[in-house]
C-alpha cells in the first residue's frame, strides 16, 4: 500500500476561491469589508515572513489586513494595552497576535487581550472552553484546519481511535477535544510517553504535532491509518518519517503543503464569520 496524500493546498485553494464569493456578498450588504489586524512583537524573521504571507493571502480574498508592529523590547503590559486598544476598535474584525512573542513578554496575558468576539485564531481561554464544551466558536486555527481536511477527504471519525503526538494549547489539546466532538476515541501523547510506538501503532488516525523532527517512524504505524503530520522542522522536516509512512498509510499530509495551507484557510474563513457576527449584533 502506498497513500495518497492529502493536498492541503488544493483544499484550501477551494476554501479561498468559496472566501472571495463570501466577502464580495459581505460588501455588497454591508458597504465595507472584512479586516484582520495582526499584531507582530519583535523582529523574528520568521515570524515577519509568516504575518506577510497571512497579508498577502488575505488580500487575495478581499479581507483588509491591518498589519501592528511593535518593538522586540516593549513590555507585556505595553503588548496588552495595544491588543486591548484593537479589541475596542469597531473597525477591526478579527485579531491574530503572532507566536511566539519575545520571551519577556507573557503571551498568555497578551492572548487573554483579545476579544473572544475577536479571536478568530482560537487562542483565548473563552475560545478554548467553547471547543472543548462543543459550543459554538472560534476553533484554533490549525485544529479546525486539521478537521476540514479531515472532512475534505471523507475519514470517518466516529469510533475511530485517534492518537494525538503533542499537547501544546493552540494544537495538540484542542484538536483532540474537535476529534472528541466528533465521537473519536481520543489519545493523548508526547515526548515523554512510555510506549510511544506500541501506542501509535493503535491508532487509527495519528496527528503529529510535538515538534520533533521524525519522531514518529514509518514502522509504528498501522496499516490502512491516516496519518496528520502537524510539525514542521527545519528543512521541510515534519514530525512523521514520511517516506517510510507513506509506504503503509492510506493518507498521510506532506510538509509543507498538508496541514499548514488548511490553518490560514482557517483564520480567514473565521474573520469572515466574525465580521458577520458582528454586523448581526446590535451595536
Amino acid at each position: 500500500m502506498t497513500a495518497e496524500d492529502m493536498d492541503g493546498a488544493a483544499v484550501a485553494a477551494t476554501m479561498f476561491e468559496n472566501l472571495k464569493a463570501d466577502v464580495e456578498e459581505f460588501v455588497q450588504r454591508f458597504g465595507r469589508r472584512p479586516v484582520l489586524a495582526t499584531v507582530l512583537v519583535g523582529d523574528d524573521p520568521a515570524s515577519h515572513t509568516y504575518v506577510r504571507m497571512k497579508a498577502n493571502r488575505s488580500r487575495s480574498v478581499g479581507i483588509d489586513s491591518m498589519r501592528i508592529e511593535i518593538p522586540a523590547q516593549a513590555t507585556t503590559d505595553e503588548v496588552v494595552a495595544r491588543i486591548r486598544e484593537l479589541s475596542e476598535d469597531p473597525s477591526v474584525d478579527g485579531i491574530l497576535l503572532q507566536h511566539p512573542v519575545p520571551p519577556h513578554v507573557d503571551g498568555r496575558a497578551a492572548f487573554e487581550a483579545i476579544d473572544s468576539s475577536k479571536d478568530v485564531d482560537g487562542v483565548t481561554f473563552a475560545s478554548f472552553a467553547k471547543m472543548g464544551l462543543g459550543a459554538s466558536g472560534f476553533h484554533a486555527a490549525t485544529p479546525g484546519g486539521i478537521l476540514a481536511l479531515l472532512d475534505a477527504y471523507d475519514v470517518p471519525l466516529a469510533g475511530k481511535h485517534a492518537v494525538v503526538v503533542g499537547r501544546s494549547p493552540i494544537l495538540g489539546k484542542p484538536v483532540g477535544l474537535l476529534l472528541l466532538e466528533r465521537d473519536a476515541t481520543v489519545t493523548y501523547c508526547h515526548s515523554k510517553t512510555r510506549d510511544l510506538e506500541s501506542i501509535v501503532a493503535t491508532a487509527d488516525i495519528v496527528i503529529a504535532a510535538v515538534g520533533r523532527p521524525e519522531l514518529i517512524q514509518g514502522a509504528w504505524i498501522k496499516p490502512g491509518a491516516v496519518v496528520i503530520d502537524a510539525g514542521y522542522n527545519p528543512g521541510n522536516v515534519g514530525d512523521v518519517e514520511y517516506t517510510k509512512a507513506r509506504e503503509v498509510a492510506r493518507l498521510i499530509t506532506p510538509v509543507p503543503g498538508g496541514v499548514g495551507p488548511m490553518t490560514i484557510a482557517t483564520l480567514l474563513r473565521q474573520t469572515v464569520a466574525a465580521a458577520l457576527e458582528r454586523e448581526a449584533s446590535p451595536a
